[in-house]
């Protein structure tokens, strides 16, 4: 079995005190009040709830959707489609997406724009809509995950963040970065699920799997079995790293399986 890599493009949006453009849990139902049709932008990533994601807009049809959401909310919906592997032309209706907010935008005189989006709140797919608009537009049903016990979930929480931080610190050393890493031991158990998924480089359909979940206790459970198939190997790699600047060679060759 392969072993999941780990990436850390940010650590600022894992902090508990973070604050900007960051949307919390209980926000993305007030930001989608009253949407019941979203613009919608397919593309091979899994957008998580609370996760920024940097987009380079250049497609005519989604030029003309960022424009289009200029003047209304700033809201689209991002599902995971790969046309190179789908015989369909659009996502499945019943596929599940998260809403983007987007809270900047950089446009260039020949009309693309980088815009940076965070994600908002999940939604599912009910149906297309023709309207004459070059994007897709569906209707869709916004939902978050069940209420459950909050000590199970609290307890849960902690082991993911405390075997989560150990990999980011192996991969710290790894790297030769010696800055300290945020303390996310008291982030909220929903929002740190999206967090550490966003994080793992694992294949995409494990995201998007992650994403369909609606119980916050299993998504930590299944972030805790991939966290834990990997923090060894990560720690050992870290542990050789510093051996071998210490004296030019470890002795050893770590190899994930």
């Amino acid at each position: 079995m392969t072993r999941p890599e780990y990436a850390f493009p940010s650590y600022e949006w894992f902090s508990p005190d973070s604050s900007g453009s960051v949307c919390k849990m209980s926000e993305g139902i007030e930001k989608v009040r009253g949407v019941k049709q979203l613009p919608l932008f397919p593309l091979p990533v899994v957008l998580f709830p609370g996760v920024p994601l940097p987009l380079h807009i250049f497609e005519p049809r989604y030029r003309q959707m960022l424009d289009d959401i200029r003047i209304t909310n700033n809201l689209f919906g991002l599902s995971y489609f790969d046309s190179s592997t789908s015989e369909l032309e659009v996502p499945a209706v019943g596929q599940i997406g998260c809403v983007a907010e987007v809270t900047e935008t950089q446009t260039f005189p020949d009309g693309r724009s980088n815009i940076l989006t965070i994600g908002v709140i999940r939604y599912r797919i009910e149906s297309y809509v023709e309207d004459g608009d070059p994007y897709f537009v569906a209707r869709v049903q916004f939902f978050e995950d069940e209420e459950e016990d909050e000590n199970v979930l609290t307890e849960a929480a902690a082991e993911v963040a405390e075997t989560f931080t150990r990999i980011a610190q192996a991969v710290r050393t790894i790297n030769d970065e010696r800055a300290s890493l945020p303390d996310i031991s008291d982030t909220e158990p929903q929002r740190l699920s999206f967090l550490v998924a966003a994080a793992m480089e694992v294949e995409v359909d494990v995201k998007q799997e992650l994403l369909e979940l609606r119980s916050t206790s299993q998504r930590l459970q299944q972030l805790r079995g991939l966290l834990n198939q990997a923090v060894d190997g990560y720690e050992e790699r870290a542990r050789v790293h510093e051996l071998a600047k210490g004296n030019g060679h470890s002795g050893r060759k770590i190899e994930l399986e």
